[in-house]
């Protein structure tokens, strides 16, 4: 069985070292907010599917080829249209602006048929889902819509992150867009900014507050629990909110209690902020102990 099932498009991203208007080198490699939840929680031991389009292009190779080498179950399909890009420029020591071109990229091409075909393959016991891919286009909000019910039916535990993207849309469009599905979402993810984009007439189960540095907070009907951040030098932000959810739901896969779970949520997210990097910094469940060892530590 699929522990996790999660949708959306991922791009080809570059990392500069400086402005891109002044040239100089850049780091070519993957990104997507959920392909970053499904490296993460593949790392931690947990059999992983991810949904999309890729272009039948050097970009979409080097998707597929990644998601493959970190064992990730790609169900998807090639399309004629580019693979969508990202490019990543620092502006100041903890500052990075991204700039997007994916307008009528391949992963703007998701439909219900690709969602329905990878739950012919396997029921996933998670179906995670975010506000990027409702933004993308009419057939990728549909795929969410399908992704959602089609796990709502089928028993599993259906998890949304807002992930507003201001590039993408405005945060009025978002709200319109995710409302309509909290009825059926029983795990919602949200940094504190977002909470206004969902609203507050709702009734989750479980709802997930992401505080950045300060950590983050679960409310469940039973009560309400915080964990604060790890201590860690941060190199590169980006990333870190995938992170956080890739370790929650590894957390709520393994059984554990809403605290324990933000705890993992809080590790893994430290180890992608100490690294550059959306993914590549990511932990093994191994790697998880490290935190606990004293700074300056050295493993021999």
């Amino acid at each position: 069985m699929t522990d996790v099932l999660t949708l959306g498009e991922t791009m080809g991203a570059f990392r500069a070292t400086g402005p891109f208007r002044l040239g100089g080198t850049a780091e070519l490699t993957i990104a997507g907010a959920e392909s970053n939840v499904a490296i993460g929680v593949a790392r931690l031991g947990h059999a992983v599917r991810w949904v999309g389009v890729t272009g039948e292009d050097e970009i979409g190779e080097l998707v597929r080829r990644t998601l493959f080498a970190e064992q990730v179950e790609v169900s998807g399909r090639t399309a004629q249209a580019r693979t969508g890009l990202i490019l990543f420029e620092p502006r100041t020591a903890d500052i990075t602006r991204v700039l997007y071109y994916r307008s009528g990229s391949a992963g703007s091409q998701l439909s219900t048929k690709d969602v329905t075909r990878a739950f012919d393959v396997s029921v996933p016991k998670i179906v995670h889902v975010t506000g990027i891919t409702c933004a993308l286009s009419e057939s990728a909000r549909a795929a969410v819509t399908e992704a959602v019910n089609l796990g709502r039916e089928a028993g599993s535990t259906v998890s949304l992150d807002v992930n507003f993207r201001s590039k993408l849309w405005s945060a009025d469009e978002v709200a319109r867009a995710i409302r309509p599905l909290l009825t059926r979402v029983d795990l919602l993810i949200a940094s504190d900014d977002e909470l206004a984009i969902a609203g507050d007439d709702h009734n989750i189960g479980q709802v997930v507050v992401k505080h950045g540095a300060d950590g983050a907070t679960a409310r469940t009907s039973e009560g309400e629990w915080t964990a604060p951040a790890h201590r860690v030098t941060a190199v590169d932000t980006t990333g870190a909110g995938d992170a956080f959810v890739a370790g929650y739901l590894s957390g709520l896969l393994d059984g554990l209690s809403p605290e324990h779970r933000l705890h993992r949520g809080t590790a893994v997210a430290a180890f992608a902020v100490a690294t550059p990097g959306d993914w590549q910094g990511l932990p093994t469940r191994t790697d998880l102990a490290l935190l606990d060892l004293q700074s300056g530590s050295t493993v021999r």
